[in-house]
């Protein structure tokens, strides 16, 4: 398998800027028995049966994307130089591991100044990444982080306008309560309260599973070979009540459907084992076309980006031939792309 198997040419009128609202009325291309139908993401409840059961990741998005001004007094005088950092995890020593912009203007033991309440200092670099100590921590650190962060948009999204607060609710999902991401699982953004509401009239099933997203979901694949590319390995659980709902589906001849790749991820990740089990720890499982799926029936997601990993998840799962027609028609029909564009539901 190539990288080059998974490319296809995207206008770029299509890249969503702004979610579609309500959440609900995306569009919705659903893809099943060899047909491919245009649909609304709100009609999930006529097209969905009552033994389905959706999983959903509960994680939620920090403000990762902080702007600050580091303060330097030396031989020149006083000068000093604005920073950019995109928080992508903490450490098991207290400090964060962060993407710096400039990293070259700020030296080890220097503070970045990004409020009156919130500055961090650099205590070391490595592969390209600052280590950085906060002075706040726990509920003093959240509550300044939501004060003086900014949604760490997409850079697709973030090249084209700035975050802004509305951000701060669009890039979130309606049940996100475990703090951990650093993007936002966006098939569920999709999803109101009027939906949900839907759904479990209709009897749907749904299941809630914890996959902290990183910002390495949007690096882009660098090997010719896709089979030798390395994911990078995100946190996530899956409880006992959630696997033993989806086992439940399972044995009684319903279908699991996760919304998104990364519940999908999480979920196979904890059935490695041949059935769902209770899980929790890093995953960097890989999927790509020939991987034997263990409890995924289905899966509604975005349209994702050319020679992407996610790209190889739905191959995978569809088959890259039919990946590539449903790709077609979604750009003939001039559905919306990424994380805040349109919906997919694939039933192979």
């Amino acid at each position: 398998m190539k990288l080059s198997d998974f490319d296809f040419h995207l206008p770029e009128d299509l890249i969503a800027t702004r979610p579609a609202s309500p959440r609900s009325s995306a569009r919705l291309l659903h893809a099943e028995a060899g047909g491919i139908a245009d649909r609304i993401v709100n009609q999930l409840p006529d097209i969905l049966r009552p033994t389905d059961r959706l999983v959903l990741n509960d994680t939620k998005v920090i403000p990762a994307r902080l702007f600050g001004v580091r303060h330097r007094v030396g031989e020149a005088g006083a000068t000093e130089a604005k920073i950019e950092v995109t928080l992508l995890e903490p450490q098991a020593d207290g400090t964060w591991s962060a993407l710096v912009k400039p990293l070259k203007k700020l030296r080890e033991g220097e503070e970045v100044v990004f409020s009156s309440d919130l500055t961090a200092r650099l205590e070391g670099r490595s592969d390209g990444q600052g280590s950085l100590r906060f002075n706040l921590t726990g509920d003093d650190f959240d509550a300044a982080l939501a004060e003086a962060g900014a949604m760490p948009l997409p850079p697709y999204i973030a090249a084209k306008r700035p975050a802004d607060e509305k951000d701060k609710e669009d890039y979130q999902t309606i049940w996100a309560r475990n703090m951990g991401a650093v993007a936002a699982p966006t098939a569920s953004l999709h999803f109101d309260e009027a939906l949900v509401a839907a759904l479990q009239a209709r009897g749907v099933g749904m299941s809630f599973v914890t996959l902290h997203v990183g910002a390495g979901t949007f690096l882009p694949v660098k090997v010719e070979d896709v089979t030798t590319h390395k994911m990078h390995a995100e946190w996530g659980r899956v409880s006992e009540t959630a696997a033993a709902e989806i086992a439940a589906t399972k044995a009684a001849g319903g279908r699991v459907i996760p919304v998104g790749t990364t519940a999908l991820r999480l979920i196979e990740s904890a059935a490695r084992g041949g059935s769902i089990q209770p899980w929790e720890g890093d995953t960097d499982i890989f999927i790509y076309p020939s991987f034997e799926f263990q409890v995924t029936d289905g899966l509604m997601t975005n349209f994702h980006l050319p020679k992407s990993t996610l790209m190889m998840l739905v191959s995978a799962l569809m088959g890259q031939e039919r990946v590539q027609e449903i790709y077609a028609h979604a750009i003939e029909s001039r559905y919306r792309f990424f994380s805040y564009g349109d919906s997919s539901l694939l039933i192979p």
